[in-house]
């Protein structure tokens, strides 16, 4: 087990290698198979590109010997910054070869958040786009290395004169193949957060292919499905609900999309006969409204999945009559855990729940602040633990020891509720952490940028409620000396280089915080009075 890593209990490992979970595959050898049973099947579609299994297959094993060549190694960190393109499957499969791990970030970070992924994993390498969406990767690539002793190589996917091009690594030497075992870590992903930056999560092999198998079970997926990949791909989410990863896993076929917007979208569906796509609710209400002005042919569209964010019964009950397709609402954690409605519950478990866990053996508790179990119905903080489901974030033994059980039950920090039928709905959360349209934003790690600016004297950030995103950020500010704009705080943020959506929708200046009676700032009673206001415009 990697350092730094809370290791699977040898009995709990032992228990789901013998009921079937975990069959002793990894992500390079899935591959390798999937490349000799659907040889010529195209796996890849980008654009008027398409690429078969054979040869995504052999482009991987060219760029695990440039990565081996350049002295990447097993159990090297190298963060992953790139957007939805064939590269980033490249990439990824040829640093599972070698057991190297990718940390995977988002095409939105920015320089505090990369430098950070960079610093704490260690990292060798990074590897990110020339340019994408209009923001040029190469100026924060340089800060980033020159502030990072670890890292060693910077490549980029495009044109660069100061680093490494990906395009120069793809290398027809042989490699040498190091062992990779099935419960080996096979990469680290990033929590929501809601403390701060976002945590490292190590997922194994044997545990996340576990959680793809059985997606791909629930959702129906086989080597004939196309699942359309809108939302960035290094989400957890269209990662593997079964996402590009479960469709790489069923032999099916994937369709790169650069982005969400029905303009891309839907020819798209039309062209290569999409049967399955992933939205977050804010994405579902603009292709609810576009497809009243559209004429596209979606007849091949099967089901509409909608995740991320907690979905509305009024939203969810128009996606069946405007696509003539299924919903299946999403409802999961990067940390493991993922719920689904099935494909033939009825509509009012689609339209009202966030679906049942995807596992026999996934094990829920929903307790209250003492941890004791509530009553059936009641709304509790819920508990986890199962064949996916981590046991421990990657290096913050102090930060495990609050956010897991004696016992290993994983605390989601989410209040749900359970139906009689086993079904949860969402009903809040426990965790200081804001969701803006699927876009997780931990108000702490704002709250110490917007504290260092010279007019703030202090600053507390909570959600607000929005029909569109379901909520947004609003940071109440206690001026130093004169009061800053709205403006001069954004432009601050962003010369801070956080990601766009972190930075504050709203700015509330006021004189003092409510208090709770132990003397710490209330956030319910601002959250409470940013609602009324927003209530009585």
């Amino acid at each position: 087990m990697l350092d730094g890593c809370q290791p699977w209990p040898h009995e709990i490992a032992a228990f789901y290698r013998e009921t079937d979970c975990w069959r002793g595959e990894t992500f390079g050898q899935i591959l390798r198979d999937r490349a000799a049973m659907y040889s010529e099947n195209i796996a890849l579609t980008n654009g008027e590109e398409y690429v078969s299994y054979k040869t995504l297959d052999e482009r991987v094993d060219q760029l695990a010997a440039g990565f081996q060549r350049i002295g990447l190694k097993k159990e090297d960190r190298v963060v992953v910054q790139l957007p939805n393109t064939i590269a980033f499957f490249e990439v990824c499969f040829a640093l599972f070869r070698l057991g190297v791990l990718p940390v995977f970030s988002l095409p939105t970070h920015r320089y505090s958040e990369i430098q950070y992924f960079c610093a704490f994993s260690e990292a060798k390498a990074y590897i990110m786009p020339d340019h994408f969406n209009g923001y040029n990767y190469l100026d924060m690539a340089r800060e980033v290395h020159e502030n990072t002793p670890s890292l060693q190589h910077v490549i980029t996917l495009g044109e660069t004169e100061d680093f490494v091009k990906l395009a120069d690594l793809y290398m027809d030497d042989q490699y040498i193949q190091p062992e990779v075992s099935p419960s080996d870590i096979a990469f680290l992903q990033l929590s929501g957060g809601s403390t701060g930056l976002s945590k490292l999560i190590p997922r194994t092999h044997d545990e996340y292919i576990y959680s793809l198998r059985r997606s791909n079970e629930i959702c129906e997926l086989n080597e004939k499905s196309v699942y359309l990949a809108v939302l960035p791909i290094a989400h957890n989410y269209p990662l593997s609900s079964p996402g590009v990863l479960g469709a790489l896993y069923a032999g099916a076929r994937i369709v790169l999309s650069s982005g969400p917007s029905p303009d891309e979208a839907f020819p798209l569906i039309e062209k290569e006969k999409v049967s399955i796509t992933a939205l977050v609710p804010p994405l579902a209400i603009i292709w609810l409204e576009a497809v009243k002005t559209r004429s596209y042919d979606f007849s091949s569209l099967q089901v509409i999945q909608v995740g991320g964010a907690h979905f509305s019964s009024e939203t969810a009950k128009r996606i069946r009559p405007a696509f003539d397709c299924k919903l299946q609402q999403v409802y999961g954690m990067a940390e493991g855990l993922v719920n689904y409605t099935r494909l033939v519950d009825p509509d009012e478990i689609v339209i009202h729940t966030q679906g049942r866990p995807m596992s026999p053996y996934d094990e829920i508790r929903i307790v209250d602040e003492e941890d004791r179990e509530v009553a059936q119905g009641e709304a509790g903080e819920l508990l986890t633990r199962g064949p996916y489901t981590i046991r421990g974030y990657y290096k913050a033994d102090q930060h495990n020891a609050k956010a897991f059980t004696s016992d290993g039950f994983y605390r989601t920090g989410d209040l749900v509720s359970l139906n009689e039928a086993g079904y949860i709905v969402m009903e809040g959360r426990v965790k200081d952490q804001i969701n803006r349209g699927g876009e997780k934003i931990a108000a702490e790690e704002v709250e110490d940028h917007l504290i260092a600016h010279r007019h703030v004297l202090d600053v507390a950030i909570v959600s607000m409620p929005d029909k569109f995103l379901g909520e947004r950020s609003c940071a109440f500010i206690i001026p130093f000396e004169q009061t800053p704009s709205a403006a001069e705080i954004k432009a601050f943020l962003q010369k801070r280089g956080i990601a766009t959506y972190k930075i504050p929708d709203r700015i509330e200046i006021v004189n003092s915080f409510p208090q709770t009676p132990f003397g710490k700032v209330s956030k319910k009673a601002l959250r409470k009075m940013i609602t009324e206001k927003l209530a009585n415009v």
